[in-house]
C-alpha cells in the first residue's frame, strides 16, 4: 500500500465474531451470570447477566406467542429504558428485525416508517413530555380503540396487528386496543424450547435491525443491519475504550441511535460490562448524580451534552473521580470542551468516534492513549477489519495524504442494504463494496482522519442528522408555498440550526407562524426551521442551479453569524 496515498486497513489479529447476537449474549451470561448487566436508575431496576437472560428469553417467547416469525419486523418507539434493551436482545434471539422509531417522529413520519418496512407489532411509550405517542397512534389508527389486543386492522397502518405500551411502575388503567408491555412480557415462558430451536436456525449474516436515515430525496431510507454488523462494531468500539467487566458505562445518549444501541449497549455486552441508564431522556443533573451514585467508569455523549454537564450550576457538587473513558461523537468537539472534559471530569481516556448508521456505525475511532491533540483535531484511525480510503469525488482516484476528498469504507460494518430499495443501495455501495459516505475528509501521514465537510447537504443539529431536502419536500405540501430552500446556519448551542427561504404562491400571503403551525405534530421538532424568511427569488447560476451557499452567506450576514462567533 502506497503510504503517500489516503488509504488504510485496520488490524486483523483479533478475529471477527461469527456468532449471532443472541448466542454471544447467552455465552456472556453463562460466563458471569452474577455480574450486574443493567441498571436503569429512573426505573429503579437492576439485572444481573443471568436475570437479564431470563427476562430476554421470556420476552422472546412472548413475541413468538404473538405469531411473529424470524424476519418479521417489530418497531420500538421509546426513549431509554429497560424494555428497550430487552426488545433489542429478545428480537435478535429469535430472528425478528427490530425497527428503531425516533421518539421525535410525528404522525406522518411514523406512518411512513411503519408501512415502509411492514411492522407487524409496535412497542411504544404512552407519552413523554409533550409527546402523546398513543394519541398519535390513534390519529393514524382510530380503529385501535375498538380492536382486541393483538387484532388491530387499520386502514392507514395495514400491516400493524399489535401495539404494546410501556407501563411504568404503578401505572393505572387500561388503554383500549393496546397491551401492557408487562403483560406481553409475562405471557412468555423463559424456558420455552421454541426460543432455542429458532436460535439454532439463525445466521450472523441475517438482518436484525432497521434504522431510518433521511435521504436526499426527502424520503427516509431503512438502513438494514445484521448481527455481524452491529455485534462486531460494538466489540471493537469497546476494545478502543479498553472495556472490561469492571466498567460501568453511563449511557445518556438515545438508544434509537447507533450511539446508544451499539456504542453503548453492545460495547458493554461484548465485554461483560454494566449498562447504566441515568434517565429516559437527557438530563445533565441526572447524569451527574448517576455517575457519582453508580460509580460509573465511562460516560458517553455528544459535545452539547458534555457542555450542559460542565456548565451546570451544581457541577462542582459531584464526584467524577471514578470516570476513566467514554465516547464523544455526533458532531465535532471544540478543543476547549475536550480539555475541560479530560481535566474536570477525569475522562483522561475518552475517545472520539466517527461513522454513520449505514456502517453500523463506527469506521474510525481514537483510542485511550491517542494524544489529546489528535483526539481533538481528528476522528482517530481505521477500526479493525475495515478498509478506508479518501477519493476524488469526481474521478474516484485516491487522494494524496493531506488532501481532502470523499471518505469511503469497506468491510464487515457496511450495511446489508437499504430496506427494499436496491437502487438507493447501489448508489451508496459501489460494485467493489465501498460505502460512499458523502463526507469530505483528509488523512495525515500517521493515518489519522479528519472530517472537513460534507458533499451531501447535511445539517447536524445537536447530534441529529437532518437532510434539508426532506424538510423541503414536507414544506412543499403547504398550500401557500410555491418553492422552498433549506440550509444550515452555525449555532453556538446546537452546532447548526435550520433556515428556510420560502417563495409564496402568487397572490398568497404566508407567515412564519403559519409555517411552524403546519410543521407541529407532523415532523420532529428538531426539523422545524428556526429561521424562516420569505423571498421572491433564490440566487441561481446561469444554468438555473440554486446556489445554497449564497443563501447561507446572506443569512449569516443578516444575522451577524460567522463560524467563530455564532448565535
Amino acid at each position: 500500500m502506497n503510504p503517500t496515498l489516503s488509504m488504510a486497513q485496520g488490524a486483523t489479529d483479533t478475529p471477527l465474531i461469527e456468532q449471532t447476537l443472541g448466542d454471544f449474549f447467552d455465552d456472556m451470561a453463562a460466563r458471569q451470570g452474577d455480574h450486574e448487566a443493567l441498571v436503569s436508575v429512573h426505573e429503579g431496576k437492576r439485572y444481573s447477566y443471568r436475570e437479564l437472560r431470563r427476562e430476554v428469553d421470556r420476552l422472546a417467547s412472548a413475541l413468538l406467542g404473538l405469531g411473529l416469525v424470524p424476519g418479521d419486523r417489530v418497531g420500538i418507539w421509546s426513549h431509554n429504558n429497560a424494555p428497550w434493551v430487552l426488545m433489542q436482545l429478545a428480537t435478535a434471539k429469535v430472528g425478528i428485525v427490530l425497527v428503531n422509531i425516533n421518539p421525535a417522529y410525528r404522525t406522518s413520519e411514523l406512518e411512513y416508517a411503519l408501512n415502509k418496512v411492514a411492522c407487524k407489532a409496535l412497542v411504544t411509550m404512552k407519552s413523554f413530555k409533550t409527546s402523546d405517542y398513543v394519541g398519535m397512534l390513534r390519529e393514524l389508527a382510530p380503529e385501535l380503540s375498538d380492536a382486541a389486543p393483538g387484532a388491530l386492522k387499520a386502514a392507514r397502518l395495514p400491516h400493524l396487528r399489535t401495539v404494546a405500551w410501556i407501563d411504568a411502575a404503578g401505572a393505572e388503567g387500561e388503554l383500549p386496543g393496546l397491551m401492557r408491555f408487562s403483560a406481553l412480557h409475562d405471557s412468555g415462558d423463559a424456558d420455552d424450547p421454541q426460543v432455542d430451536l429458532i436460535a439454532k436456525t439463525l445466521k450472523a449474516s441475517d438482518p436484525i435491525n432497521i434504522q431510518f436515515t433521511s435521504g436526499t430525496t426527502g424520503f427516509p431510507k431503512g438502513a438494514t443491519l445484521t448481527h455481524r454488523n452491529i455485534l462486531n462494531n460494538g466489540f471493537f468500539i469497546g476494545e478502543c475504550m479498553r472495556l472490561s467487566p469492571v466498567d460501568r458505562l453511563c449511557i445518556p445518549v438515545p438508544l434509537y441511535h447507533c450511539f446508544g444501541m451499539v456504542l453503548g449497549n453492545l460495547a458493554c455486552i461484548t465485554h461483560g460490562a454494566t449498562i447504566v441508564y441515568p434517565n429516559d431522556g437527557f438530563d445533565p443533573l441526572a447524569v451527574m448524580q448517576t455517575v457519582q451514585d453508580e460509580k460509573c467508569t465511562g460516560l458517553h455523549g455528544v459535545p452539547t451534552m458534555f457542555i450542559a454537564e460542565l456548565d451546570h450550576p451544581r457541577f462542582k457538587e459531584f464526584d467524577f473521580s471514578t470516570l476513566r473513558t467514554g465516547i464523544m461523537a455526533g458532531s465535532p468537539c471544540p478543543t476547549e470542551v475536550m480539555k475541560r472534559v479530560v481535566d474536570q471530569m477525569h475522562l483522561r481516556e475518552i475517545t472520539i468516534a466517527y461513522g454513520m448508521t449505514e456502517t453500523s456505525p463506527v469506521s474510525c475511532q481514537s483510542s485511550t492513549d491517542t494524544p489529546l491533540e489528535k483526539r481533538v483535531s481528528t476522528v482517530g484511525t481505521v477500526q479493525p477489519h475495515l478498509e478506508i480510503k479518501i477519493i476524488d469525488p469526481v474521478t474516484g482516484e485516491l487522494m494524496p495524504r493531506g488532501s481532502s476528498g470523499e471518505f469511503c469504507t469497506r468491510g464487515y460494518s457496511v450495511m446489508h442494504g437499504y430496506w427494499e430499495d436496491p437502487e438507493k443501495t447501489r448508489e451508496a455501495i459501489d460494485a467493489e463494496g465501498w460505502m460512499h459516505t458523502g463526507d469530505l475528509a483528509t488523512m495525515d501521514a500517521e493515518g489519522y482522519v479528519n472530517i472537513v465537510g460534507r458533499i451531501k447537504d447535511l445539517v447536524i443539529r445537536g447530534g441529529e442528522n437532518i437532510y434539508p431536502r426532506e424538510i423541503e419536500e414536507f414544506l412543499y405540501r403547504h398550500p401557500k408555498v410555491q418553492d422552498v430552500q433549506v440550509v444550515g446556519l452555525p449555532d453556538k448551542k446546537y452546532g447548526e440550526e435550520l433556515c428556510a427561504w420560502i417563495i409564496a404562491k402568487p397572490g398568497q400571503s404566508v407567515t412564519a407562524d403559519e409555517v411552524r403551525k403546519f410543521c407541529k405534530g407532523q415532523i420532529a421538532h428538531y426539523k422545524v426551521p428556526r429561521y424562516i424568511e420569505f423571498v421572491t427569488e433564490f440566487p441561481m447560476t446561469v444554468t438555473g442551479k440554486i446556489q445554497k451557499f449564497k443563501i447561507r452567506e446572506a443569512m449569516k450576514h443578516q444575522l451577524g453569524l460567522d463560524e467563530d462567533k455564532t448565535a
